[in-house]
């Protein structure tokens, strides 16, 4: 028998060598709730229009604005230092232009990111839609 009974005086003590396995399952089991509970919540997803890929070349767009961010925070329009309420408002005079122009954003390496950040907002405020960022390749 692999259960002993209720009178320890007969049949002498003897060991259960079996694995007790209902604490075992009940934790499986509060787990499992938990994690069908948690798991949900715990998808974090930023919703991205991607572009398609094509191997096609894109035809180059009339003159692009760079605007450039040093690692001060200033603000350059096409190395023209400029400060936020006009960059406001040239983004605007762009948005309302027939053919919108690209947006090309340099950042300095030690800019904070947060004046990348508000520059961007600005941009998307005023209804720049077509932005690109500008970096340099690694040096090997």
């Amino acid at each position: 028998m692999a259960f002993g009974g209720f009178d320890q005086n007969k049949g002498g003590g003897h060991t259960v060598a079996e694995i007790n396995m209902i604490p075992l399952i009940d934790v499986m089991l509060v787990l499992l709730v938990i994690f069908m509970i948690t798991a949900p919540l715990m998808t974090h997803a930023v919703k991205i229009d991607l572009p398609k890929a094509s191997s096609v070349p894109q035809q180059p767009s009339d003159d692009p604005v760079a605007l450039s961010v040093d690692g001060e925070g200033q603000l350059f329009w096409n190395q023209e230092q400029i400060d936020r309420a006009a960059l406001n408002q040239r983004l605007a005079e762009i948005a309302q232009a027939p053919q919108q122009p690209e947006l090309h954003i340099r950042a300095d390496q030690n800019v904070p990111y947060h004046f990348v950040a508000e520059t961007l907002a600005d941009a998307a405020k005023a209804g720049v839609s077509k932005i690109g960022f500008v970096s340099e390749p690694e040096k090997k």
